[in-house]
C-alpha cells in the first residue's frame, strides 16, 4: 500500500487549499515548460527558492534557483524577468507564496507560486524526483 496521499484532478492533495490568484499547478508548470521548450525565447521562468542543499536533494530541470533569503539582495539580477510569467516553487509551497508576495511588491505583474512545491511535482508529474 503507498504512502503518498491521494491527488485530485490538478495534481494537488485532497484538500489542498489552493489559492487560484496566488498559485498554479504542477501540471500546470509542466504544460508551461513543454511548451517553452518549443521556443527560442521562453516568456516564462521557473525559480526555486529553496536553499542551495535542498535544490542538490531534488530540482526540476530549467528550475534558476534563487534562495527565498537571497532575494533582497538579488533584486536587480531578478529583474530581467520582471516582463515575463514568473513562476516560483519551493519543498512545500510556503516560501515560495513568499517570495511571489515580494517581487509583486516589487513590480513584477506575472508571479505565482507552483501549489505544492517540489513535492507535489514529485507525486503528480515525475517521480524520478525525489521527495524529502
Amino acid at each position: 500500500m503507498s504512502n503518498l496521499p491521494s491527488l485530485d484532478e490538478r495534481g494537488l492533495p485532497l484538500g489542498y487549499p489552493f489559492r487560484p490568484n496566488w498559485e498554479v499547478t504542477p501540471r500546470e508548470v509542466e504544460a508551461l515548460l513543454a511548451a517553452a521548450g518549443k521556443t527560442s525565447e521562453p516568456s516564462f521562468v521557473l525559480i526555486d527558492c529553496r536553499m542551495p542543499q535542498e535544490y542538490a536533494i531534488a530540482s526540476i530541470e530549467g528550475a534558476e534557483l534563487v534562495p527565498l533569503h537571497e532575494a533582497g539582495e538579488r533584486l536587480e539580477e531578478l529583474k530581467r524577468h520582471a516582463d515575463k510569467k514568473v513562476v516560483i516553487h519551493c519543498h512545500h509551497g510556503m516560501r515560495s507564496l513568499q517570495m511571489a508576495a515580494f517581487l509583486r511588491h516589487q513590480g513584477f505583474k506575472d508571479v505565482t507560486s507552483m501549489a505544492g512545491g517540489i513535492d507535489a511535482w514529485a507525486m503528480a508529474v515525475d517521480p524520478a524526483v525525489k521527495r524529502y
